[in-house]
């Protein structure tokens, strides 16, 4: 093979040098020097696992390069896919082979560059091409709420199509999903169930706040046979921070925008037997009119505490029926004893204002009640109830730090000899 010799100097540059002779280059800039010397196509030398003629590859199986025979070592592989996602691999110590240590991506083409160098120092290349075979079972996300504007309490959402229990298929998922905020916020996932995620910042969203969300996952593979989907992002924002604090003992709720006071209400909270909960709540809705039935919520039809009650001005804060709303059969009691069911009532005038003033996503939160603390996740937004310690738990990725380069990885770019 007729390629520029390895140059292997003897002596120093700068010991050798007696005299300049005219036109002589300096030193390292020798125009004879491998590195200078343009890659050829090294087709011939170089090998890999793929098949020919277009058919498409199995994502299930390792890609592996390979210099033929001993005569030359691989100095460098980069395997990228139609996304622009980079395979990770490895390179043996001898340079010899290079095989992928990530799964490949399903559905997609590859484009796969080679450098080496033959036994005489002089630099090869080849680039290889190849599709990988479409996925059978699909992995989809579904992110909430929808596009909108939120109040500051709002967390983001992930429902998964099908269950992911394994730790490591988890942490694939969630490395590919992406929340990114302006201004910049530190945040986490938290798995609620196998096919429920949340993601909330460490305080609550900055007012005013660009959130948006989307998903690395397409292609991906998550388990066996099980591979991401194409998923729609989604972009939110946040109005000003409003937040409702009702200290049930004082009967009394301040109102905040952006922490300044802007309303303070006399209110009436649960009773005993049916205290309000304590803890943060998000506004989940609001209704104009809803017709309030005791039986909803377990009383008996017909007993002292039965009720059968059109409401208005209803903001929602639990699935399970909790509102703050008007409440004019009890004016005499609001500011002075709790006699509700466990809504927070006000006059018609406050209820239809706090109507008004609130969205989706805002902040309400009880203190001072005899009820238990609002549970995380299973009758509304409560994820604000764990410390930030606790949510970090629920994240698959809690311990997930990159791997030390050890000596056959930091060979992938100059095996040694």
């Amino acid at each position: 093979m007729n390629h520029t010799p390895r140059i292997r100097p003897v002596v120093s540059c700068t010991l050798l040098v007696v005299t300049l002779v005219a036109g002589m280059t300096a030193c390292g800039e020798s125009d004879s020097h491998p590195l200078a010397a343009k890659p050829y196509d090294a087709a011939d030398e170089i090998s890999s696992n793929t098949p020919d003629g277009g058919e498409k590859v199995d994502p299930d199986k390792p890609l592996e390069v390979s210099v033929d025979g001993d005569d030359g070592r691989i100095t460098d592989v980069t395997a990228v896919d139609g996304e622009g996602r980079h395979l990770a691999g490895e390179l043996d110590a001898d340079g010899h082979r290079w095989h992928s240590t990530a799964p490949l991506a399903a559905g997609t083409r590859y484009t796969v560059k080679v450098s080496m160098e033959n036994d005489e120092g002089a630099p090869g290349s080849r680039t290889l091409s190849f599709g990988t075979a479409a996925a059978k079972r699909f992995l989809k996300v579904t992110f909430g709420p929808q596009t909108g504007t939120y109040g500051v309490g709002q967390p983001i959402t992930a429902q998964l199509s099908a269950p992911v229990a394994d730790k490591a298929a988890r942490a694939t998922v969630e490395r590919a999903l992406k929340v990114r905020s302006t201004p910049a916020v530190t945040g986490s996932w938290y798995w609620v169930d196998d096919k429920t995620l949340h993601y909330r910042p460490k305080d609550y969203w900055p007012a005013k706040a660009s959130i948006a969300v989307s998903s690395e996952l397409t292609g991906i593979k998550v388990a066996k046979s099980l591979y991401g989907a194409p998923t729609k992002a989604l972009k939110i924002t946040t109005g000003d921070r409003i937040e409702a604090i009702t200290d049930a003992s004082e009967h009394s709720m301040t109102v905040l925008r952006n922490g300044e006071v802007i309303n303070t209400i006399p209110v009436t909270t649960g009773k005993p037997g049916f205290s309000t909960r304590n803890g943060v709540k998000v506004v989940l809705g609001k209704e104009y009119y809803v017709r309030m039935r005791g039986e909803t919520i377990g009383i008996a039809e017909g007993s002292s505490d039965s009720y059968d009650l059109p409401v208005y001005y209803a903001t929602r804060v639990t699935w399970s029926g909790e509102y703050v709303h008007a409440a004019p059969w009890s004016t005499g009691s609001q500011g002075v004893a709790n006699v509700s069911h466990g809504c927070t009532g006000m006059s018609t005038s406050e209820a239809e204002w706090f109507y008004n003033t609130v969205r989706e996503g805002d902040i309400v939160r009880v203190v001072g009640s005899e009820g238990e603390t609002m549970t995380p996740f299973d009758n509304g937004y409560g994820d604000w109830n764990l410390s930030w310690a606790k949510w970090q738990k629920g994240s698959a990725l809690q311990n997930d730090t990159p791997d030390r380069v050890d000596p056959v990885q930091a060979a992938r770019l100059r095996p040694a000899v």
